[in-house]
């Protein structure tokens, strides 16, 4: 398999790294990060212009087509400079939408998606799931042309800054299905808060929130096809994520090395902790490997569980490498490796939330085995 980028996702690789350097440092993203949003809405905007937002939309609706292996620079960037912004919840709704949506919901959602006007969450996981997206307790009653939606979502990413919510609900004891949902409809309510690795995420409460039948998103019944399609996608593309934020913690710890003086001499020519720094590195390519498996089978696989076994297998490797270099860095920078003030410690909460996000590496080893 070929690693290395084309040339048009270099540029693009290229553009949003330039971004990161220029408009979104560290210390611009701790402001972000502590303002009353959460997130920058001029960062948003520029996404929109640079067309990060619509690579995921279809061509027919403004966007450009584009899977989970153009999004890998997109991703790996992000998690370089440890963006904040609510991206990853978007392209997980937009994937939704684009695949079940009917063309009215596609026609008033995705252009308004690419050109930044609207963000998606997706309101699925509960209090009992863990990672069983079978697992739907919130239930959707037919009433009058449209549905009643009641329960209650745990741990929605990007929830308080969402105009819609895709809702999952059980619409039969056979299965659930996929719904439509204003953010600020009568009878939701979100709350806000930050999470470990200050991401803004909201627990949601349904209460009898009405709904028409045109807020159905695909077949009735038909959401678990769906929402494991779409997640499998983006646990694809935060694998992509962890490269980059592997890449930052294993550079400032070289450089921590290079420069923090033990003894008279640079704590760098000690063999021991050279040998720990290439272990570190190694590590990170043996993961860059299987995220470029993971995308490309996220794109390609006709076969589910084909798809279901590459991307499982590799977020195996990315969650235990996550945890390797995640502990090493902030092991060699020593106590201050946990101070706010330096980004390694930002960069160790984010790569050990991505190591549990959508699944650890227990589930996802137990699901490779069950695959055979």
């Amino acid at each position: 398999m070929d690693f290395e980028y084309s040339e048009e996702q270099q540029l693009l690789a290229d553009s949003v790294q330039r971004f990161i350097q220029k408009d979104y440092d560290f210390e611009a993203r701790k402001k972000i990060v502590a303002s009353d949003a959460g997130y920058s809405e001029d960062a948003w905007r520029t996404f929109a212009e640079m067309g990060l937002l619509g690579l995921p939309v279809p061509q027919d609706f403004g966007g450009f087509g584009g899977g989970a292996l153009d999004l890998m620079a997109v991703m790996e960037a992000f998690g370089d400079g440890l963006v904040v912004e609510p991206y990853l919840p978007t392209v997980l709704g937009a994937r939704i939408i684009a695949h079940a949506g009917a063309k009215a919901q596609q026609k008033a959602i995705l252009p308004a998606l690419a050109e930044g006007r609207m963000k998606l969450a997706l309101a699925h996981t509960e209090r009992n799931s863990r990672y069983d997206l079978a697992h739907v307790e919130t239930t959707a009653t037919p009433s009058e042309g449209g549905w009643l939606l009641s329960g209650e979502k745990r741990v929605v990413l990007g929830a308080p800054l969402a105009d819609k919510l895709i809702v999952s609900a059980a619409t039969s004891k056979r299965g659930f299905s996929l719904f439509l949902v204003d953010r600020t409809a009568p009878g939701v309510e979100v709350k806000a808060y930050r999470t470990f690795d200050e991401m803004r995420a909201g627990d949601v409460a349904l209460d009898n929130v009405r709904v028409d039948k045109k807020a159905l998103v695909g077949k009735k019944n038909a959401g678990l096809a769906l929402v494991e399609e779409a997640v499998d996608f983006a646990t694809a593309l935060i694998c992509a994520e962890a490269i980059g934020a592997m890449k930052s913690a294993n550079d400032a710890t070289l450089e921590y090395l290079k420069t923090r003086k033990q003894f008279g001499v640079p704590i760098g020519t000690f063999q021991a902790l050279q040998h720990r720094m290439v272990d570190m590195y190694i590590t990170a390519e043996q993961a860059r490997s299987m995220a470029c498996l993971a995308a490309s089978k996220a794109d390609s696989a006709s076969d589910a569980d084909d798809r279901r076994r590459a991307i499982s297998a590799a977020k195996i490797k990315i969650a235990d490498a996550c945890r390797q270099i995640s502990q090493e860095a902030i092991q060699l920078h020593g106590g201050m490796g946990m101070t706010e003030e330096l980004k390694v410690s930002h960069a160790f909460r984010r790569l050990t939330m991505i190591a549990q996000q959508f699944g650890d590496a227990d589930h996802h080893l137990e699901r490779f085995a069950a695959l055979g």
